[in-house]
């Protein structure tokens, strides 16, 4: 027990102080989740919505496969990516193994299910009522579009906040592809991993912290929106 608690103290010296590379770690695992996060929601939402809004065959299957790869494990992900990027693999000649770039990449694929799924859900929870009401009001397709997508607004947002989550504090995919290089693709999770390997349990914990603590922000911001 006392071996915990002197970890933590020196882990709440470390964020307070501003340590120099525990900062760096987050702020990279902040850029790179935040940026798959937001150009996931510009790709995917569009893409549930074209879901729900339009009747073709197999829609239910296709809903159905994209809630089921909502748990989909982050380093089958991460073997995908690989395999992809290697050198041997079609996009190899880019070079992009082990760069934040494919790290992103990676993430905003393993997040694009929940956006998807989230979207769809949200919107599927509007009333009827609002449709056929702006329908009777004469709102044309596009407007009736817009006015159920605004309704579902707080769910949309959820759901990216839970795409977000998920992505900062993966592990399996950042290790595979990012290679956790220091002060270049170590995150924090992949930098607790190794500093906890290593026996540093003041910095492992003190990242442990900070990833907590954004989770706690997200769920909080998300219960809120939830509650509207």
């Amino acid at each position: 027990m006392e071996i915990i608690w002197e970890s933590l103290v020196s882990a709440v010296q470390l964020i307070v102080s501003l340590d120099r590379e525990v900062m760096d770690i987050a702020f990279r695992s902040l850029t790179i989740s935040g940026s798959a996060t937001i150009i996931g929601g510009l790709v995917f939402v569009p893409v549930g919505g074209l879901i729900y809004f339009y009747s073709f065959r197999l829609k239910n299957v296709l809903i159905g496969i994209i809630n089921t790869f909502f748990s989909v494990p982050t380093v089958f992900v991460g073997l995908i990516i690989f395999a992809t990027f290697s050198k041997d693999g079609p996009f190899g000649v880019f070079g992009l193994l082990f760069t934040p770039t494919v790290m992103l990449l990676g993430q905003i694929m393993l997040i694009a299910p929940i956006i998807a799924g989230m979207t769809i859900s949200a919107l599927s929870s509007v009333n009827e009522d609002i449709r056929d009401t702006a329908t009777s009001l004469g709102a044309n397709r596009s407007q009736v579009i817009y006015t159920v997508i605004r309704e579902a607004r707080y769910g949309v947002i959820t759901g990216l906040l839970l795409a977000f989550g998920r992505a900062i504090s993966e592990v399996g995919l950042a290790i595979m592809v990012g290679g956790n290089i220091k002060n270049y693709t170590r995150t924090l999770t992949t930098s607790m991993s190794l500093e906890t390997s290593m026996g540093n349990l003041d910095m492992s914990m003190a990242l442990g912290i900070i990833l907590i603590s954004v989770a706690l922000i997200v769920n909080m911001v998300g219960n809120g929106l939830k509650g509207r």
